[in-house]
């Protein structure tokens, strides 16, 4: 929803997905961007590759789109031709080894420099995140986390999250809106006036 507002179209666009390439987000971009001719790149550790039964639903709908999916730890291919950078918080819900994924992913942390990496031009390129994003010490979690590894940034830095390219505020706001109507939806029997009703 967010990506269609910005570029007006899915099909033919490029997503890089840099962080853990195992989790939950990584996963539904690779399918639902191979459902919807999005190329989607994960860029990730070779220990956090998506795993291979998530990359086979995929490349199922990627043939029939026309999408190009790559799964890689080369971050300068990986971001190539990238319209869209999007990353997630690094240690899932459920799991608590910081240690472990730091050593693994601090080279993919989202920087200007890869931002830049990418090559289309500045109004063709937005950054995207799920939240929350540790990108300074301004949380809890980015306090502990500064205190115990000396990171004042995580998965993203401050600059990123706060440059021209940073749509993740657009993208909290477009998942307000998805939840209304899915609850909507299921709450069955609703309703909904018509313009007319609805004014008088």
């Amino acid at each position: 929803m967010t990506i269609k507002e910005k570029f007006g179209h899915l099909k033919g666009l490029t997503l890089a997905y840099v962080g853990d390439g195992r989790d939950n987000v990584a996963d539904s971009l690779l399918v639902a961007g191979s459902m919807l001719g999005v190329n989607v790149h994960i860029v990730t550790p070779k220990p956090l590759f998506t795993h291979p039964d998530v990359q086979k639903i995929a490349e199922g709908f990627a043939k029939d789109s026309g999408s190009r999916n790559l799964i890689t730890d080369d971050i300068e291919q990986g971001v190539k031709g990238a319209n869209i950078i999007y990353t997630d918080v690094w240690v899932s819900m459920g799991e608590n080894d910081w240690s472990e994924r730091i050593k693994l992913l601090k080279p993919y942390m989202v920087t200007m420099k890869m931002m830049y990496m990418t090559g289309p031009p500045d109004d063709q390129l937005i950054f995207m995140h799920c939240l929350p994003a540790f990108h300074d010490r301004t949380t809890k979690v980015g306090k502990e986390i500064y205190e115990k590894y000396g990171l004042s940034e995580v998965e993203v830095t401050d600059e990123v999250f706060n440059s021209q390219y940073a749509w993740q505020f657009t993208e909290a706001e477009s998942r307000l809106h998805s939840i209304k109507a899915i609850m909507a939806a299921t709450l069955g029997n609703l309703f909904i006036p018509s313009v007319d009703e609805g004014s008088k």
